[in-house]
């Protein structure tokens, strides 16, 4: 790996490409780096479980307005759409539309967290949709898939939009772009032009995630990949981008980041090294904000030690900076502890997930999201009962540099009504690599029949399953297997209101 500092230019210097961070992005997603064995079994998981949240996902609102949208935009050689017939399909753009919204809406697959926070998954379903349009084969997407990895989960590291109030799709902009020049073997200039016009165009507030969140939460990283898409076909006709889109004078480390005295250190691999980058990020085991993910097992855990609920008095949980200000009390949201608050909402308060997990020992993507689930009064009871605390112990812990030091997790402080209290605390989930259950291939798959039961038939599920395994191995007209079909009896008939697709 190498470092390289990025920081503001004025326009008389006239900064060489070379030099510039989207060229550097771009070299390393036009080279011919080695695939690495895990990284590619890293891949396949993570298309299994994009499959699984978008399939359990495919009637939620959000995701049946984008897949309209899709619908209205057929094309004979176009790209699938997740649950429908494979023949059905669509341009590439408005598939990754559909499919980034299906994989997004249930806050249920991949994260990784540094200096901001991602879901590098959110790559993948513009990366297969341009890979299905354009022939490409399962070699092609797996360098696709692992350069959008790489490039994201780097940017993640080295570059705070949070903090600015920019939401993070701003670096996922880039990445896609990224990982379409190494899917297509597009040259470094087209890629490096494709970087600039992807990251241009997504830049966005970050009040898709705060306040009363809507539905936009699922589409934003979808519209991102949108955009990627269409940016990489303007490039490859030509066209060039705003120049330089980190460095310039007036762009986005200038005017939309920390200003002209700062400057950021990005870690990328040097030219031809094997990209691994997707070894470093994380999958969810429940359907929530990766910050309350060893929070749940935390709470599935006193649960069985606290025999009755009505004696807790007060429940302080003490976490990073990160948790506290964003999904805890300190984000200073009323609607986090308002049992009439939108799914989008309640997932981003640990407050409300907290006491469910609390009084459930238990959480269910649906069951724990439900208006009657939110509104029981034993839970509205406990929930305010529930307060989240800075502690730089935990803030340090969120930045540790080393992943295998890295922790999202807290202490829980439960005070009880005769005084007594009991502590416990968790450094990272189950789940996590470094967690007392970390996820395989076995739990993924295990996810996916979870997530689909019900909804597809087992003979679908079998054949997706050896399908995906063997992607090494997929030739073009094999990439439309990774599609997943559901029962014609799951389709809910909606009616189309006043639009303008």
């Amino acid at each position: 790996m190498r470092n390289i500092t990025v920081k503001v230019h004025p326009s008389k210097a006239n900064l060489k490409k070379k030099d510039q961070l989207a060229w550097k992005i771009a070299e390393i997603s036009s080279d011919k780096a080695k695939l690495n064995k895990d990284a590619i079994e890293m891949v396949i998981n993570r298309i299994i479980d994009n499959a699984s949240v978008a399939i359990a996902s495919y009637n939620r609102k959000p995701v049946v307005s984008a897949r309209q949208m899709a619908l209205a935009h057929p094309r004979k050689n176009g790209a699938n759409v997740f649950g429908l017939n494979p023949k059905v399909k669509v341009d590439c753009e408005w598939a990754a539309w559909a499919n980034g919204t299906a994989v997004r809406e249930l806050d249920y697959h991949d994260t990784f967290l540094a200096a901001d926070y991602s879901h590098p998954g959110d790559n993948i379903p513009a990366i297969l949709a341009v890979a299905q349009q354009k022939g490409c084969n399962g070699l092609d997407l797996i360098r696709g898939i692992l350069t959008g990895y790489e490039v994201q989960v780097n940017l993640v590291k080295a570059i705070c939009l949070h903090e600015h109030k920019i939401d993070h799709i701003a670096h996922l902009g880039p990445s896609v772009a990224a990982g379409l020049g190494s899917l297509l073997k597009l040259n470094t200039e087209t890629i490096y032009q494709s970087v600039q016009q992807a990251l241009h165009t997504t830049i966005s507030t970050r009040q898709s995630r705060k306040g009363e969140i809507s539905s936009w939460k699922a589409f934003a990283p979808a519209h991102a990949g949108k955009l990627a898409v269409e940016a990489v076909d303007r490039c490859m006709r030509g066209e060039g981008a705003p120049s330089p889109i980190y460095e310039g004078e007036d762009s986005v480390i200038a005017y939309v980041l920390s200003g002209p005295g700062k400057k950021y250190i990005v870690p990328l691999p040097k030219v031809n090294e094997p990209k691994k980058a997707i070894l470093e990020t994380y999958t969810k085991e429940h359907s929530a904000e990766y910050q309350s993910q060893a929070l749940i097992d935390l709470a599935r855990s006193l649960n069985k030690k606290i025999k009755n609920l009505n004696n807790i008095k007060k429940i302080t949980i003490e976490t990073s900076h990160h948790t506290h200000y964003v999904i805890g009390t300190g984000a200073n949201d009323p609607q986090k502890m308002d049992p009439y608050a939108s799914r989008e909402t309640l997932d981003h308060s640990i407050m409300y997930i907290f006491a469910v997990a609390l009084e459930d020992g238990a959480w269910h993507h649906v069951k724990s999201y439900t208006p009657q689930r939110a509104r029981r009064k034993s839970t509205v009871q406990l929930w305010r009962k529930i307060v989240t605390k800075e502690n730089k112990k935990w803030t340090k812990k969120y930045h540790n540099r080393d992943p295998k030091k890295k922790c999202f997790g807290g202490k829980v402080i439960v005070k009880m009504k005769n005084g007594s209290t009991i502590s416990e605390e968790i450094n990272v989930a189950d789940a996590h690599p470094a967690g007392k259950r970390p996820f395989g291939r076995k739990e993924y798959i295990n996810k996916f029949k979870v997530l689909t039961d019900n909804i597809i038939s087992k003979k679908e599920s079998q054949r997706f399953l050896k399908c995906v395994q063997n992607l090494r191995k997929l030739k073009p007209k094999d990439l439309k297997g990774l599609n997943v079909e559901i029962l014609p009896k799951m389709r809910k008939r909606i009616k189309n209101g006043k639009s303008i697709f």
